[in-house]
């Protein structure tokens, strides 16, 4: 049942990456004026906004994973990360996470309350580290060794690999005694069970 459901995520991811790849195709056109003459398009709040326009031409592109779970292991290892390292400057990465929301406001994962601490320490070298380069690097880190997740010592040596701040890694996932971290995971769950239930 776990290896069948798992397939079906790596399926949906496949279905994702196909949708990714499929826009890609029409970048150029995508990152372009509409004619030559055309004046670059403006921001809602006026002017010539480079950035805000190039932002709304990125290519969602969106990993469904659990910290604790081979195939989602793998999944970043052979699709994500490929992918990513083509396409980074083209594409607005987002990594959400499967598990259930309880009653309580928290989440129940798959592989148990140290999974969720591990989903939690991703969502926060996301949240710290916008710049892909460095918290999927961190990620995909800790995913190598994703029997050790959330052990103190792999969760330093991938933040010192990647330079990230372990102090302020920690203080994210156990600030107001849990409840961010919690909330992060809470709200990347209910986003990935959203998506799940609108394909």
């Amino acid at each position: 049942m776990v290896r069948s459901r798992a397939a079906r995520h790596l399926l949906a991811l496949s279905a994702i990456l196909l949708v990714a790849w499929y826009s890609l195709w029409h970048w150029d056109y995508l990152a372009r004026p509409s004619s030559p003459d055309a004046p670059p398009k403006s921001s809602q709040h006026g002017g010539d906004d480079a950035s805000a326009r190039l932002e709304s031409a990125l290519v969602p592109f969106e990993a469904h994973v659990m910290s604790k779970c081979p195939d989602a292991r793998d999944c970043l290892r052979e699709m994500v990360l490929p992918a990513m390292q083509r396409v980074h400057d083209k594409v607005n990465f987002t990594l959400s996470f499967i598990g259930t929301p309880t009653d309580n406001d928290g989440v129940a994962c798959l592989h148990g309350p140290q999974e969720c601490m591990g989903n939690i320490l991703e969502l926060c070298a996301f949240e710290l580290y916008p710049d892909p380069k460095i918290s999927l690097g961190f990620t995909m880190c800790i995913s190598r060794d994703y029997t050790h997740i959330p052990e103190r010592t792999l969760i330093q040596d991938c933040a010192l690999e990647h330079a990230i701040d372990f102090k302020a890694l920690n203080e994210c996932a156990s600030g107001d005694d849990g409840a961010h971290g919690v909330d992060l995971l809470r709200k990347s769950v209910i986003r990935s069970k959203e998506v799940s239930e609108s394909r």
